[in-house]
């Protein structure tokens, strides 16, 4: 069973920027064992796949909306998963939740929601002037 507590959430200008912290535990290898994602869910909207990291030679895989614009790495030591989000914009605006799967895989496609196993309890993101 493996435990996730996320971090760094908040309100902030457009333009902005947040690093959102993700610490695993309870897990039984280090983090490149497991394929990771950030998601994001607005009111009223699906859970969608921000950005993930899916197979262990840690190659990021990041939606069109915030490509160039968000970093998804993790610290294998620290067990930790990082979302560095600049240039935040209102449409940015959602909790965001990191996630653990247990099965490793090169297809990107899956950096959704059914492809992984474990959850955090959500962190608010607020883009506003």
């Amino acid at each position: 069973q493996v435990q996730l507590v996320e971090s760094g959430g908040g309100l902030v200008q457009p333009g902005g920027s947040l690093r959102l912290s993700c610490t695993a535990s309870g897990g039984s290898g280090p983090l490149d064992y497991y394929s990771v994602g950030w998601f994001r869910q607005a009111p009223g909207k699906a859970r969608e796949g921000v950005s993930c990291i899916l197979n262990s030679d840690g190659s990021p895989y990041h939606t069109d909306s915030v490509r160039g614009r968000f970093t998804i790495s993790r610290d294998n030591a620290k067990n930790t998963v990082y979302l560095q989000m600049n240039d935040l914009k209102p449409e940015d605006t959602a909790v965001y939740y990191c996630a653990v799967g247990v099965t490793l895989t090169t297809n990107q496609a899956m950096c959704v929601p059914g492809f992984f196993d474990y959850w955090g309890q959500g962190t608010q993101v607020t883009v506003s002037s």
